[in-house]
């Protein structure tokens, strides 16, 4: 992969929304934003702020946090390290 996140920034792989409930398929315009996700890259934060997350963290991030992008059809999201919420495990 060729993108490395600036500053405070982290690139992440959001985990897969669920596609069943009870036995009921859920079409995707109906599917809640996965709000759980795997850090892939991560910048080196800046003079004001350490960076203290890490490739392969698993984060828990704000509903509407991070710019969607897409490469190599993955979709991915990047944002500032402050839109982590906590990280898991």
């Amino acid at each position: 992969m060729n993108i490395k996140p600036l500053a405070d920034r982290v690139l992440v792989l959001p985990a897969p929304a669920e596609e069943k409930v009870g036995g009921i398929i859920i079409p995707d315009t109906a599917k809640e934003k996965p709000l759980q996700g795997k850090v892939v890259a991560a910048g080196k934060g800046t003079k004001d702020e350490e960076m203290v997350l890490k490739e392969g963290d698993v984060v828990l991030y704000g509903k509407y946090a991070g710019t969607e992008v897409e490469l190599e059809g993955e979709k991915y999201l990047i944002m500032r390290q402050s839109d982590v919420l906590a990280i898991i495990g």
